[in-house]
């Protein structure tokens, strides 16, 4: 036979929990409280009880004070039979010291050495004798009478009081049995109150979901409504719609980045595919092959460091490209890069200047390329017979590095996405008189990465023809 395994808690929806717990927190406190109240009834009980008990036993007593003599004693069970009519319930026994019954109403048929047991007690307390079919609370002492024994001292009566507490067992019964009933009620009660209030409390949450499902690759502009939620969602529904906005921005620059790969891919192979049909089309001498195999292994290492360029770029969006540090002479790395394209510069009749001297810890190789590609982009751009100038300024705790040359202005809206990946301001004049594009356009990308992943930053401001990149690393010295 299979066990039924019944589903944990963190398993049933948030609906069928929330109300789970609402209905035992509250059936546990009905409880208590019932057992509270049970508790003290009961106790109430025990007082009347003990105060009837406590008063026949004081009367009693009193009584046998004046039993001098067996006639006395003759007449204090006369005036104890009096006195207990009209106590329904109540029983009193009395023994001498052989255990001999004095006085017993109807129903008292304690056992003589039970009641003597309890009497002898050193500090007697009420307990429960069961009799037959009933129960009584009984409380029983040894009082001493104003007879005298032969050794003069004076003789001694065992007392028991008792008094029939099956009233009292049947109203707590009762009283159970109805707290029972009622938290049973309470509880059911509770759980469908409880299910409607949950369900209204986690309405705004369905909306939200509802809302949420209409989000879609497609429909990413779609935000949740906000000013219908109650503040806690409130924080929730503002948090999720940073998280869809940062999404969308990423899917845009994604379709973007695919679109421009696409783009920047299509020329190279189209110039392969041409040259090679062409290079097919009829018989050629081994200079024309040569000269046709040259120009595409030029469109292969564009491709190949096109292809190296994007691999950099997403191992930096992934926190993967991670500096070797070593400490180096900014203005000896600077010149270095300088002097690589001092035979460039001087097609263009440009100058290159360098001034300030600083150190830092950095990876040399990454600083270099990032270095190569500020200035490699500002020969392209100056003005013929310019000057270049890279300038190194220490700042409190930060390399300050600027790289200016003269030219066209940038536009501002331009400006802002010169960093982006395949982005040319003017695409049109960066391409060779056969149709090749001079750059990948991931140069200033793979700069910035370089910079953030020193901890860095780094800006760019074109005014009145003046260009100017700044970057920002910190020192570690």
């Amino acid at each position: 036979m299979r066990a039924i395994r019944l589903p944990r808690l963190s398993a049933l929806p948030l609906a069928q929990r929330l109300t789970l717990m609402f209905v035992a927190i509250a059936s546990a406190v009905l409880l208590g409280l019932g057992a509270v109240v049970a508790q003290s009834v009961q106790q109430h009980f025990e007082d009347l009880d003990m105060d009837v008990l406590s008063g026949k036993m004081e009367l009693i007593s009193q009584a046998l004070q004046n039993v001098a003599s067996p006639q006395d004693l003759t007449g204090l069970v006369h005036q104890l039979a009096r006195s207990l009519v009209g106590h329904h319930g109540l029983e009193v026994m009395l023994l001498d010291a052989d255990q001999t019954v004095l006085f017993a109403t109807a129903n008292a048929r304690f056992e003589p050495q039970q009641l003597v047991g309890q009497a002898n007690q050193a500090n007697p307390q009420a307990v429960l004798w069961p009799l037959e079919a009933q129960t009584y609370r009984v409380l029983a002492a040894r009082i001493p009478t104003a007879t005298q024994d032969a050794q003069g001292q004076p003789q001694q009566v065992f007392v028991a009081a008792a008094i029939d507490i099956g009233h009292h067992q049947a109203f707590m019964q009762d009283f159970l049995h109805t707290l029972w009933w009622f938290v049973a009620c309470a509880a059911l009660l509770m759980a469908v109150l409880g299910w409607w209030a949950v369900r209204r409390g986690l309405a705004p949450l369905r909306a939200m979901r509802t809302q949420a499902q209409g989000v879609t690759a497609q429909q990413l502009s779609r935000r949740l409504q906000v000013d219908s939620l109650p503040i806690e969602l409130a924080e929730l529904a503002h948090t999720l719609n940073d998280m869809l906005a940062r999404l969308e921005e990423a899917f845009v620059r994604l379709s973007e980045f695919s679109s421009d790969i696409a783009h920047e891919l299509r020329t190279p192979v189209s110039n392969l595919m041409t040259q090679t049909q062409v290079a097919l089309s009829r018989a050629r001498n081994a200079d024309d092959y040569r000269g046709i195999l040259e120009s595409n292994a030029e469109e292969f290492e564009r491709m190949a460091r096109m292809i190296s360029d994007m691999l950099l770029l997403a191992k930096a969006d992934h926190g993967l490209v991670l500096p070797q540090l070593e400490t180096l002479s900014m203005a000896q790395e600077v010149r270095t890069v300088l002097d690589y394209f001092e035979m460039l510069a001087e097609e263009k009749n440009l100058s290159l200047q360098l001034s300030g001297e600083a150190s830092l810890m950095a990876d040399r190789l990454m600083l270099r390329r990032a270095l190569s590609n500020l200035i490699s982009n500002a020969v392209r751009h100056a003005q013929v017979g310019s000057v270049i100038r890279v300038e190194l300024k220490n700042l409190a705790d930060q390399l300050e590095i600027t790289v200016t040359n003269q030219g066209e202005t940038i536009a501002p809206e331009h400006l802002e996405r010169v960093f982006d990946r395949f982005f040319r301001a003017d695409s049109a004049r960066q391409r060779d008189s056969e149709g090749r594009s001079e750059g990948t356009g991931l140069g200033l990308a793979i700069t910035q990465s370089i910079v953030s992943a020193h901890g860095g930053s780094i800006s760019a401001s074109s005014e009145q023809g003046v260009t100017t990149f700044t970057l920002r690393i910190p020192q570690r010295l």
